[in-house]
C-alpha cells in the first residue's frame, strides 16, 4: 500500500533537506524512511533505492541552481554578469551545503544530458560571450571557471580558510577580479 502524501517529489525534495542537515553522503533510503517515521519498502514504490534517491536530489539540485544563477545573470554583462554568476553558486553551496554537494554527483551520460547541468553550461558560455572569445578558448575558460568557483567553495566549505586574516569575501572579490582581467585580456589577445 502506498502511503498517502508521499511522493517522489516530495521524497526527493525531503532527501535534499536531509543533505543540508547531515550532508549528501548521509542521505539513504533508510535515513529518509525515518524522517517520514514509515518503513523503508513503503518507500520503494517511489524510488528504485538510494542510488536513485541520490541521483533524484542531485537533479533536484543542478535545477534549483540554474534557476538561481539564471536569475542573477537576467540583465547583465561583463564583470557585472561574471561576478554575479560566480556569487550565485556561493551563495547556493552555503545555504544548501547538501544540495551543492548532490551537485556534483557524476550522472551517466544519459542522464547528464537530460539535465539543468546543459543549462549550466549554456550559461557559462552566455556569460563567456561577453568576453569575446573563440573557440577553444571558451571551452578553456568555461572549464577554467568551473574549477576555480568549485574549488574556492570546496576549500571554503572545508573550513580551509577559517584561520587567515585576510577575510575570505576579500579574497573572493580579488579572485572575480582576476578572472574579468585574465578574461578580458584574452580576448583582446
Amino acid at each position: 500500500m502506498v502511503r498517502v502524501g508521499l511522493t517522489a517529489e516530495r521524497l526527493t525534495r525531503a532527501g535534499a533537506e536531509l543533505a543540508d542537515e547531515v550532508g549528501f553522503d548521509e542521505v539513504t533510503v533508510s535515513a529518509l524512511a525515518r524522517r517520514f517515521d514509515v518503513k523503508v519498502a513503503s518507500l520503494y514504490s517511489h524510488v528504485k533505492g538510494s542510488q536513485d534517491l541520490r541521483t533524484r536530489i542531485a537533479l533536484f539540485a543542478l535545477a534549483e541552481m540554474a534557476d538561481r544563477v539564471a536569475d542573477a545573470l537576467a540583465g547583465r554583462s561583463g564583470k557585472d554578469a561574471l561576478a554575479a554568476f560566480a556569487d550565485a553558486y556561493r551563495d547556493y553551496a552555503r545555504q544548501h551545503p547538501g544540495r551543492y554537494a548532490a551537485a556534483q554527483l557524476r550522472l551517466d551520460p544519459e542522464t547528464a544530458a537530460s539535465s539543468a547541468g546543459v543549462r549550466h553550461a549554456q550559461m557559462t558560455r552566455a556569460l563567456l560571450r561577453g568576453y569575446d572569445l573563440p573557440e577553444p578558448e571558451q571551452t578553456h575558460a568555461v572549464r577554467m571557471l568551473g574549477s576555480v568557483f568549485h574549488g574556492y567553495i570546496s576549500l571554503e566549505s572545508g573550513g580551509g580558510f577559517a584561520h587567515t586574516a585576510v577575510d575570505p569575501q576579500v579574497s573572493w572579490s580579488w579572485m572575480v577580479d582576476s578572472l574579468d582581467a585574465m578574461l578580458r585580456a584574452r580576448a583582446a589577445s
